[in-house]
């Protein structure tokens, strides 16, 4: 099996000069992530709101913000396998425009039932990821490519523009307008990229189905090594962008607006964080890089569990949470450009993406339910911490061998299969 890709590999790696087109793609690719995320984060501000006036539970908050996590997660599979059969240029607009849909609903719809049924297709947004990530992969070489994504995993800060837009435009404007808005840019977005993105030169269509292909990725270890590691970093970012909301007002009494606004600026320091990490990754090694990461997500949880005042430890601590969670994501990614077989990087993207999307889908649930048994999310964080630091552990033994690989030799040892 590894010999049939191999050749493909190296071509791959061999097209360094393709500066000018590889750069839009990039910024289309980073575009059409941006305004999918801000879709896929806007009933994370509201919850709150919608809490109090539908009088539900945490764990049924926690539920309503949860579901387009999850299900954006899962579809990240069929829609990686999707794209490196079909092609970004396809399937980012269809994907846009399937997202319209729930964003409009979202204008008509107030009852918990049909919250909880509308943000399950509102999760379509959140499949974008797979789409981008094995685009910019193909249009770049090795030695760029962990920069090429963190730099496209700044869309995470369609998340930021979410919380900083949602509770003041519906305040400002009435309830419908965030969404009325959100609909106008997807569908700009969706037209702009049909007419825009280009597959990369030298890119081969799969001739296998989409599920053999996923079994294929699915024999490869590292498959799912890595998405172990992207369900502690990404997942943890995810849990914290869509839950931090609640948690400040719960523990530190923050009004709706103020508390959405110090969750976009979490948000915002972890997308600054992506690229610095993939390009760390670049420079040295992800793995490295996730050892430290997740070893200080570890001691920063415990920290926060305390429940330390606001200013400025808190701040700092979550900050800090922050930064290393995004430097860990686009490190995991890094690893992903320089470890996955070139025709497979869709299969495995949807793979490991849909594990960071569904390790933030557990967390929020967890603190929810924590919190309704004992009044405090401390367990929580205890629990956040313990997992970082088996994370750390488990990149600084088990991936160890890839280090002592790094640049162009990884790419044949993640072909063996498990």
């Amino acid at each position: 099996m590894t010999s049939d890709r191999q050749p493909t590999q190296i071509r791959t790696a061999q097209q360094p000069g393709r500066a000018a087109g590889a750069t839009l793609q990039l910024a289309v690719a980073t575009l059409g992530f941006l305004v999918n995320f801000w879709a896929w984060a806007l009933l994370g501000p509201l919850g709150p709101g919608i809490k109090e006036r539908l009088d539900l539970s945490f764990a049924a908050q926690s539920l309503l913000v949860a579901v387009p996590v999850v299900v954006g997660s899962l579809g990240r599979i069929p829609v990686g396998a999707l794209t490196d059969r079909y092609g970004a240029r396809a399937v980012f607009p269809l994907v846009t425009v399937a997202t319209i849909v729930p964003v409009l609903t979202l204008t008509m719809v107030s009852s918990y039932t049909a919250l909880i049924v509308t943000g399950f297709f509102l999760g379509i947004g959140g499949t974008t990821f797979a789409v981008g990530v094995p685009h910019v992969s193909g249009w770049y070489p090795p030695a760029r490519r962990g920069f090429a994504i963190g730099v496209f995993g700044v869309g995470m800060g369609g998340t930021a523009i979410a919380n900083f837009t949602t509770v003041p435009l519906a305040d400002a404007f009435g309830d419908s307008a965030p969404f009325l808005l959100v609909a106008a840019v997807l569908a700009g977005y969706a037209g702009l990229s049909f007419l825009l993105l280009r597959d990369a030169p030298g890119r081969t269509r799969p001739t296998a189905s989409p599920w053999r292909r996923l079994v294929d990725v699915g024999r490869l270890s590292v498959t799912w090594q890595l998405c172990f590691l992207y369900a502690v970093g990404f997942g943890g970012f995810v849990a914290f962008s869509v839950y931090l909301p609640a948690y400040l007002r719960t523990t530190y009494h923050l009004n709706p607006t103020d508390g959405a606004l110090r969750t976009a600026g979490f948000v915002v320091l972890a997308v600054a964080a992506r690229p610095v990490g993939g390009w760390l990754s670049d420079r040295l090694h992800p793995v490295p890089v996730l050892v430290w990461c997740f070893a200080l997500v570890a001691v920063v949880a415990v920290v926060q569990s305390f429940e330390p005042t606001l200013m400025p430890v808190a701040t700092v601590a979550l900050l800090g949470m922050a930064a290393l969670l995004g430097a860990a994501s686009g490190a995991v990614f890094a690893l992903v450009g320089k470890v996955a077989p070139a025709e497979q990087v869709g299969a495995v993207t949807g793979l490991v993406g849909a594990a960071g999307g569904l390790g933030g889908f557990v967390p929020p649930l967890l603190m929810g339910w924590v919190y309704g048994e004992q009044g405090s999310y401390s367990i929580g964080l205890m629990l956040l911490s313990d997992v970082a630091l088996a994370a750390a552990v488990f990149t600084a033994v088990k991936m160890a061998g890839l280090a002592k690989r790094a640049g162009g030799a990884g790419a044949r040892p993640a072909a063996a299969s498990s």
